[in-house]
């Protein structure tokens, strides 16, 4: 009859957490070294917002209130007259979508 084999055990917390260590090290020694020509301008040379701008998607799901200014952006778009088919496929044609190409428009 043949032993019943083991079952592997677990490694050691240590061994573990060394093994971690030594991977997180190889993978931030493959990281690119950051260069400070492109840091970020001073406050002096732009308006710096407070606060990130709420997405609808953060409203509608509760993370975030709506601002005076989205609650005017969305009036606006309301008030605005619908666009005709004809317009939506002149500004289809004239738009060259993402690639810039004009010849086959989005």
């Amino acid at each position: 009859m043949k032993p019943e084999a083991q079952p592997a055990s677990p490694p050691d917390d240590g061994e573990f957490n060394k093994m971690l260590d030594e991977q997180l090290e190889l993978a931030a020694a493959r990281l690119p070294v950051l260069s400070t020509d492109g840091v970020h301008p001073s406050p002096v040379d732009h308006e710096e917002r407070t606060s990130a701008h709420a997405s609808m998607e953060d409203v509608l799901l509760g993370r975030a209130e709506t601002s005076p200014e989205m609650l005017e952006e969305l009036a606006a778009l309301q008030a605005a007259p619908a666009l005709s088919d004809e317009e939506l496929a002149r500004q289809a044609l004239a738009d060259g979508g993402a690639d810039g190409d004009p010849s086959t428009p989005e």
